[in-house]
Order: structure tokens, then C-alpha cells, then sequence
């Protein structure tokens, strides 16, 4: 364990220099498995959007169908951005530290312009729009550019930073401040969830980016893990997984700190279970990030190594995670857009599906469409190293 406190040069230089692709193969699958299970929760965003889910989900209402989809999809951002700060990492072993500064930094500014026009579009479909949801492709792009900066520390720095951040920041929940404020717009975009007017425009900030900087900087200082041979990373990997999720129930059966207080159903097993497990997302507390990066950690351990056809796909996925995602909103925009002209607007004022199995099945039908034009951007990615443009997306 004595390598994971070296600082990053001294890193490079102790251990052992380990295949690009056997460090990768496994950060791919999972990346490539979250984007899976985010395109079920867009077609409940998109094609569902008559049903209220709330933040945090009430297990005395709502279906326990339609709760457990929403749980499964909350491991999405978490271990998206956790990943970031890992890859971070990794580019950082060839690269100069200036260069991966560098790199993050516009990176980072890329994608929080992606997030105004191109993604923010395919949300709204409205020019001018009316209202902008500064979501997970904002998010991401803050926290890299906030990386851009700490990797100038001590990766020992680094991570009790991010522990700190992940750990205690809803001790800052209490803290509140009235519209009229100086303040209220950037602890709106900091911390508390909130909209205000910006230049006629309404600016909802869906992914307050506090706890997340605290997420991605963990990702970054767990990456050392990724130099060792592959039996200690999945040893490590294991009980750190499990150690989190542990450390969730525990916390969560004390009731006192780190998300809203959970209520037993009386009479009802399963909802009381649903209360247990509705955490608050918006911003992530510390308990929804226990139990998401605890998983997340343990689907690191399980790909580790692992080979097969699911697998493979899954890899290819995970390499080109900026094609999949614009592609799969303009899709799900076109299909909503194609339900309205053909079906009407049947619940209310927007088109929704019937059910919760209906939205499993659009969503299964989706995935092996999506694959394909998916595959061809990640190998143009490999084929095209020229385009440096290409490693943005």
C-alpha cells in the first residue's frame, strides 16, 4: 500500500509499467455499462415525463417499478465522473503534468459550451431557449476544469480534498440565501439547486458541482491503483466497495447525517426497503455517493480481467461515451417528436408511454441501433489520431 501515498512522479517512476489496454479494458466496460443503463433513465426523461419521480423519490408514491428503474440509472453520473478523474490520471503517465492541465482545462470548457448548445438543444429543441438545465455534461465540465488545478498538489492533497468535499459538504445544506442575494446565484450553481433569470433566459442548475469536484478529485487520486499488477487492484477494489457500502448502510440505519431522514411503511416491506434506498441526487449527498461509488467500485473489481462478447461491446461503448450520449438525445428527441405527430399529445400537454414495461421495452429496443453508429465513431477515434479534435469527444 506504501505506492498510493508516493506523490505522482514518484509513482511513475516505482511501479511497474502496465499495458495501456489491460488498465483501460476495464474502465471502458464500466464506463460503457453506465451509459447503457443512462439511456433508460433519458427514455423515462424523454417519453415519460407525466410521471413525477421527485429528488428524493417518495416510496410512499411512487411505483416501485418505476423506483428501482430510477435507482438503477443514479449510478450514471457518479461513476462517469468518478472515471473522469481516473482517466485523468491515466493520460497524466504520458503526458506532462502541464500537458494534462492543459488538456482538462479545455476540455472542460468544451464541454460546459457543449452543454449550452448542442446538448442543451436536444433537451429543449427551442431557438432561442427559454430555459437552460445546467446538468451532468456541465457538471463534468466544471469539475475538469476545478481538476486542472489540483493536480498541481500532492496527490495525498488531492484525495483529502476530495474526501473532505464528499464527506462534509451537506453540512453546508442549512446554509440558504434570498434571490435578491449576491450570493444566491453562486451557491445556486455551487451547491443549492435552484433557477434564476440570466439575460431574459431561465437558468436551472440541475447539477450543483460541489460534491461532484469532490467526486471526480477521488477518481483522480484512486489512480495509482491502476499501475498494480491486476489481483491486487481487484483485492483492493473489492474491499474498498464493499468497506463503502457498508459504511452507507450503517450510516443510513443511524438516520442522523448525510441525506434526508428515511421513515419506515408501516405494513409494507417493500416500500419501507424503497425509503431506505431514496437518496437525494440533486446535489448528491454523501450517502447516495457511498452506495453509487460503492457499486461502481465493485463493477471495476468484476470487469477486471474479464473478457467475453458483452464485454467487448461494452469496451467499445465506453470509448466513445461523447458519441453515445449526443447521439442517443437527438434519437430519443426524434422518437418523441415522431410519437406527438402520430399519436398526439396523450397525457396532458406532452406524449408519455403507458407504463413502466412499455419504457423497458422502447429502451431495449434502443440499444442495438444505438451500438452500431457508436462502434464506427470509436473506431474512427482510433483510426483518426490526427484529428486531435476527436479526443474531445
Amino acid at each position: 500500500m506504501t505506492s498510493l501515498t508516493l506523490p505522482h512522479d514518484a509513482v511513475r517512476r516505482a511501479t511497474p509499467p502496465v499495458a495501456a489496454a489491460a488498465r483501460l479494458a476495464s474502465i471502458d466496460a464500466v464506463r460503457g455499462l453506465v451509459m447503457v443503463i443512462m439511456l433508460l433513465d433519458h427514455v423515462r426523461d424523454t417519453l415519460c415525463t407525466h410521471w413525477a419521480v421527485g429528488d428524493p423519490m417518495d416510496a410512499r408514491l411512487v411505483a416501485p417499478a418505476l423506483f428501482f428503474s430510477r435507482t438503477l440509472a443514479s449510478l450514471c453520473a457518479p461513476t462517469f465522473i468518478a472515471l473522469t478523474g481516473l482517466s485523468a490520471w491515466l493520460y497524466g503517465q504520458t503526458h506532462s503534468r502541464a500537458e494534462t492541465s492543459r488538456f482538462l482545462l479545455t476540455r472542460g470548457l468544451f464541454l460546459m459550451l457543449l452543454e449550452l448548445t448542442l446538448v442543451g438543444f436536444a433537451w429543449s429543441a427551442q431557438f432561442p431557449p427559454q430555459t437552460i438545465w445546467l446538468q451532468v455534461i456541465w457538471a463534468i465540465g466544471v469539475c475538469m476544469i476545478a481538476l486542472a488545478g489540483l493536480i498541481h498538489l500532492p496527490r495525498g492533497t488531492v484525495a483529502a480534498i476530495g474526501l473532505a468535499i464528499v464527506a462534509g459538504h451537506n453540512l453546508l445544506d442549512p446554509i440558504s440565501f434570498s434571490p435578491d442575494s449576491p450570493w444566491f446565484k453562486p451557491w445556486a450553481l455551487i451547491h443549492k439547486r435552484s433557477a434564476f433569470e440570466w439575460m431574459g433566459i431561465t437558468v436551472k442548475t440541475t447539477y450543483p458541482v460541489l460534491p461532484w469536484i469532490g467526486v471526480i478529485a477521488l477518481g483522480y487520486a484512486m489512480g495509482p491503483w491502476f499501475t498494480r499488477p491486476a489481483e491486487e487492484r481487484r483485492r483492493w477494489l473489492t474491499s474498498l466497495g464493499i468497506g463503502m457500502i457498508l459504511a452507507f448502510i450503517l450510516l443510513r440505519a443511524i438516520n442522523g447525517y448525510g441525506d434526508a431522514p428515511w421513515t419506515p411503511v408501516p405494513g409494507d416491506p417493500l416500500r419501507s426497503v424503497m425509503s431506505f434506498l431514496a437518496l437525494t441526487k440533486y446535489p448528491p449527498s454523501l450517502l447516495f455517493l457511498l452506495s453509487t461509488l460503492g457499486v461502481a467500485v465493485l463493477l471495476l473489481a468484476l470487469f477486471e480481467g474479464r473478457s467475453g462478447p458483452v464485454t467487448a461491446r461494452l469496451i467499445v461503448m465506453g470509448g466513445a461515451p461523447m458519441g453515445f450520449y449526443l447521439l442517443h438525445l437527438y434519437v430519443l428527441r426524434g422518437l418523441y417528436l415522431g410519437a406527438v405527430a402520430i399519436w398526439g399529445t396523450n397525457q396532458g400537454q406532452v406524449f408519455g408511454l403507458p407504463s413502466v414495461g412499455a419504457m423497458w421495452l422502447v429502451y431495449l429496443l434502443l440499444i442495438v441501433p444505438l451500438y452500431y453508429p457508436t462502434r464506427w465513431f470509436a473506431d474512427l477515434k482510433r483510426r483518426r489520431r490526427d484529428l486531435r479534435w476527436l479526443r474531445y469527444f
